[in-house]
Formats: structure tokens, C-alpha cells, sequence
């Protein structure tokens, strides 16, 4: 994949965030400014997370592995806008009292599920470099499954905001977006599971 591509890649990922700081900068917030910037961090970084996971399936259906090259860059900012997220609602909602942040977290289904994914992105986040893939081997692999996790928390956290008003339209679709592409997976394990299951009594056939 061409450096240039990637480097577009990355010059629009940060679009969303250069668009909230011209918006503050312009009046264009809305009436809560607080809510649109946190509704927007979080949306972007569930944007991410979709774009992360629709890698693996786009270099199976193509045959072209330099989509790889993609997913670590997606994953990380999938992160990044996350931790905005985070730390909007630790900042302004809680002014980084952990304790009530703690409460909050055990008191509202939504908020345990988005505190769940983003716990859960850090180990990612943090082992995504390729000296740490070396370094944790087939380790690395099993730690990096718990974003199929990581999606279905934050469907859930998104799922549980949404049901306060009664308003589930877009995140029907991210909903049905993630669902594809782990049915995807779950699909392509079965087939090769079974490919397996069915290799074994021909080769011991053949012994």
C-alpha cells in the first residue's frame, strides 16, 4: 500500500477533530456545546472501531494483505478518539473524582458498558506496536480478540444511551454493522473448523 495512501488515511482520521475545534471556534456547538463534543468523540471513535474490524474482512473478499497496514493506524484512533470521550465525562461529569466516578459506573448499565470497552482498548492500545507483537507471540493474537468484546460493550453502551429516549435508529445501524462483521467471523471459523473436523478421518484414512 502506497505511503501516500496511508498518509491520507491519517490526515482524515483527524477531520473529526478538526471539525469540533472549528465549530467551537465559530459558534457552531448547539445549544450544549458539552453534549454535542462528547456524543461526537463517541460516535467517531465507534466509526473506528467499525473501520478496524471491516479490515480483516476486506483483505479476505479482495486477496490484498496491505489492507493490514491499515488496521493498527484505525485501531489506535478508534482509541484516541475514545479516550476524548473518557475524559470528557471523567473531567466535566465527575471533575476526576474517582470514587463518584466508581458509583456512576455501578449505577448505570451505559456507562458500565462504554467504562467497559475503553478499559478494555488500553491493553490494545498499548501492545499494538510490532516490537510488542514480537514479543508476546500467538500471546498477542489472544489479546487482541477481546476487541470483538470491546464492540459488543460499546453497541451495548450506545444501545442503553439511546433507550432513555426511546431513539434507537442510528445505532440500529452500527448495531447491524458490527453484527456482520463478527458474523462474518464467527462464519469463517466455523468453515474452517470444519475443514478440519473433515481432514482428519482422510488422513487417517490414508494412514
Amino acid at each position: 500500500m502506497p505511503v501516500w495512501f496511508r498518509l491520507c488515511v491519517f490526515a482524515a482520521s483527524l477531520l473529526p477533530l478538526l471539525r469540533l475545534f472549528w465549530l467551537g471556534t465559530h459558534d457552531g456547538l448547539g445549544a450544549n456545546p458539552l453534549e454535542f463534543v462528547t456524543r461526537s468523540t463517541g460516535t467517531w471513535a465507534l466509526v473506528f472501531l467499525c473501520l478496524a474490524l471491516t479490515i480483516t474482512p476486506l483483505r479476505r473478499l479482495t486477496g490484498q494483505p496491505q489492507w493490514l497496514k491499515l488496521r493498527r493506524m484505525l485501531g489506535l484512533y478508534c482509541f484516541f478518539y475514545a479516550a476524548l470521550h473518557f475524559a470528557i465525562w471523567l473531567w466535566i461529569d465527575h471533575d476526576f473524582d474517582l470514587a463518584e466516578m466508581w458509583a456512576d459506573v455501578l449505577k448505570r448499565p451505559f456507562i458500565a458498558a462504554g467504562f467497559t470497552a475503553f478499559v478494555l482498548l488500553m491493553p490494545l492500545a498499548a501492545t499494538s506496536t510490532r516490537a510488542m507483537m514480537r514479543r508476546l507471540g500467538v500471546n498477542w493474537v489472544r489479546l487482541h480478540r477481546l476487541v470483538y468484546l470491546i464492540a459488543v460493550a460499546a453497541i451495548l453502551h450506545y444501545w442503553w444511551h439511546k433507550a432513555g429516549k426511546n431513539d434507537f435508529s442510528t445505532v440500529s445501524i452500527y448495531a447491524s454493522v458490527v453484527a456482520a462483521l463478527l458474523g462474518l467471523r464467527l462464519w469463517w471459523a466455523a468453515r474452517r473448523e470444519l475443514s478440519r473436523a473433515l481432514k482428519k478421518p482422510a488422513e487417517a484414512g490414508s494412514g
